[in-house]
């Protein structure tokens, strides 16, 4: 599904085709833990996802791996999808020696209900804003 599960998260942020399609491959390859992929589908339909990659657009490069493109669709939200996202996403990467994620974001309750702790403020690379910046740790 690599060639779907990347149209679908170009579609849904924007960051060009080309960049998902050679991060799926680089996950794909399994020469390390970093990037990964995660989607939920449902009758072949992509209903939401998330990616852990390098650096998730902002200047603290050594706040590494992030989560990054966390997206369910509309019709689907409030489901708890992007919560078992989550959690599948953390576990697989303690799995594979990474036990700390970051994950920046402007959704505050979300990242809390779901284990994650605020770490600092960051800025948006290319943006005008801050951004919250949130650790997990998976024991």
């Amino acid at each position: 599904m690599k060639a779907a599960a990347a149209q679908w998260f170009h579609e849904k942020w924007g960051v060009p085709l080309a960049a998902y399609l050679d991060s799926m491959e680089a996950c794909l390859r399994g020469e390390s833990p970093v990037p990964q992929w995660y989607i939920a589908a449902e009758a072949g339909r992509i209903i939401g996802g998330l990616g852990v990659i390098d650096n998730d657009f902002h200047p603290r490069k050594d706040l590494t791996p992030n989560v990054c493109a966390v997206y369910t669709e509309e019709d689907r939200r409030c489901e708890g999808i992007a919560g078992v996202l989550l959690r599948f996403a953390c576990a697989d990467m303690k799995a594979r020696g990474v036990d700390t994620l970051y994950l920046a974001t402007d959704h505050r309750s979300f990242c809390q209900r779901y284990g994650w702790a605020f770490f600092c403020m960051t800025q948006e690379e290319g943006g005008p804003g801050l951004l919250r910046l949130y650790v997990h740790r998976e024991p």
